[in-house]
């Protein structure tokens, strides 16, 4: 929870929302990437890229789709934590760039790349060259081919103009509706013209998709990495979601598969392409300077956002922790800190700044949740500070509110149960007896995670180095994710590996 962004107002249908649905309030962001979620069939598309690239500092100051980039920049920014400014990190990533840059299909274009400050896994392209990739890709990835399987196919939506060209035919099928709606209105023939409008945008971005896909892989080996490295990583990339998942069927929607196209044949189709320079083992995979470059990259959440740790969470800045029951989930979103539990229970938690000096009693009952029983509004104390709950009831779900005013702030938890449920009550008030200030020690104890690079010792297992990790849940599985160790894989002495820790 982002420390310099006071969290919006809990909205008045929250009251209707509880358990996943409360996951869906701040899970609704719209896919920043250039690339789009659908189906992939084999598919040979024309390899030729537009011969005249728009960028930014080439083209008309008049020409509105050359500003696309430089205007989006800013969103992309603010969306995915700012930049990640790290001198290290950067000069690796330049480095990738740079290689695969001479093997463009068009050599002169100029990229802006930029390392973005999120745990998410994602890496995308705005028209005009500028390339973004999250810090929680380069985490997971385990070599240098890996991210230049990833930016070469990026770098190739920007040399095949496919930014301003889906824009176009997108502006396209939305006038066709707008005619079609106009002339039929709710008729059969109408539904029948937007359908054909959408199929013929869906099969438009996929053949961009599988285009790109193609000139990435040459890319790959023309520059001498590993070509089977798109395969690889797409493969790693699927495991990280089924991993990251709250719930196996819903996708993360700022990590790169929610925004790119997957399925087997696309990495069938990779590894075909990847074929032409040779069998599996061909090219550079650039493993050791890679891991020498992300070694001590910042993992997860930053300290402005505030720290999950295992059933707590803990703000340095804010000065502030809490508990969740046993049982319970916690995922720290850019606007609020979630946690779901069994038996449909689910807590949001954030917090804003209030100046207004007015009662906590009369904050809650100033209109901000629906279903409010007034007549349940309480002041308290809670961890020595003001605080007051309350309850609230709509649809089949009752709610407890609690609010707490520390200094200028005001912190908020929304615990929601089914209605009737036994398991209200001793939830709100175990998440109300968790909170407390953090002392002074406490601040400056806590460190943010980040990825190690160590060395296998004779006689190390994955058990017993994902047990040096700290800070993190289910430490065998993030090991051998973060690793791509597959099930009966073994390590060998004077391999090198990724951990996670605080230290």
């Amino acid at each position: 929870m982002a420390k310099t962004k006071a969290s919006r107002p809990i909205p008045t249908t929250a009251a209707h929302r509880a358990s996943r649905t409360i996951l869906a309030l701040v899970g609704s962001l719209a896919i920043l990437g250039g690339c789009q979620s659908l189906g992939v069939d084999f598919y040979e598309p024309s390899l030729k890229p537009s011969d005249a690239p728009q960028t930014a500092e080439n083209a008309g100051a008049g020409d509105p789709r050359t500003r696309i980039g430089a205007n989006e920049h800013p969103r992309i920014i603010a969306s995915y934590g700012g930049e990640y400014r790290d001198a290290k990190t950067e000069r690796l990533v330049a480095k990738i760039v740079g290689a695969l840059t001479l093997v463009s299909e068009n050599p002169k274009q100029a990229y802006r790349i930029t390392v973005l400050n999120s745990p998410a896994v994602n890496a995308f392209a705005l028209p005009g060259g500028y390339l973004y990739v999250t810090r929680g890709l380069l985490a997971l990835a385990n070599d240098a081919s890996e991210v230049a399987a990833v930016l070469s196919h990026e770098m190739a939506h920007v040399t095949a103009n496919h930014g301003i060209e889906r824009q176009r035919r997108e502006q396209e099928v939305e006038l066709a509706g707008r005619v079609a709606d106009e002339l039929f209105a709710n008729s059969i023939a109408g539904r029948q013209v937007l359908a054909r409008g959408k199929l013929s945008l869906a099969a438009f971005s996929r053949n961009q998709e599988l285009q790109a896909d193609v000139i990435g892989v040459r890319m790959l080996g023309e520059a001498g990495y590993d070509p089977f490295a798109a395969a690889r990583f797409l493969e790693s990339m699927n495991a990280n979601q089924r991993f990251s998942a709250v719930d196996p069927d819903v996708d993360s929607n700022l990590d790169f598969l929610a925004s790119h196209p997957n399925a087997p044949q696309r990495m069938e189709l990779a590894k075909k392409h990847a074929r032409a320079f040779g069998p599996e083992g061909v090219g550079d995979r650039g493993r050791d300077y890679y891991l020498e470059g992300i070694d001590g990259l910042l993992f997860g959440d930053t300290p402005s956002e505030g720290y999950v740790r295992g059933s707590e969470f803990l703000h340095p800045v804010l000065g502030i922790r809490f508990t969740v029951p046993e049982g319970f989930r916690i995922d720290n979103k850019a606007d609020a800190v979630l946690a779901t539990g069994p038996g449909d229970l689910a807590v949001r938690f954030d917090g804003l700044t209030d100046d207004s000096r007015q009662s906590l009693s009369d904050y809650i009952a100033s209109g901000w949740v629906a279903g409010l029983d007034k007549s349940s509004i309480r002041a308290t104390r809670i961890a020595g500070l003001p605080a007051a709950t309350a309850r609230a009831s709509a649809d089949t779900w009752d709610f407890d509110i609690t609010v707490i005013r520390l200094k200028d702030r005001i912190y908020r938890f929304l615990t929601a149960a089914p209605r009737g449920s036994p398991n209200l009550e001793p939830t709100a008030s175990a998440i109300r007896s968790g909170f407390r200030k953090l002392s002074a020690r406490e601040i400056r104890s806590l460190e943010p995670l980040r990825i190690r690079i160590v060395e296998v010792s004779q006689g190390d297992t994955v058990a017993s180095l994902a047990g040096r990790m700290r800070g993190v849940e289910r430490k065998v599985d993030l090991f051998r994710l973060l690793n791509a160790i597959g099930p009966g894989a073994s390590l060998s002495a004077g391999q090198k590996v990724k951990i996670v820790t605080d230290r």
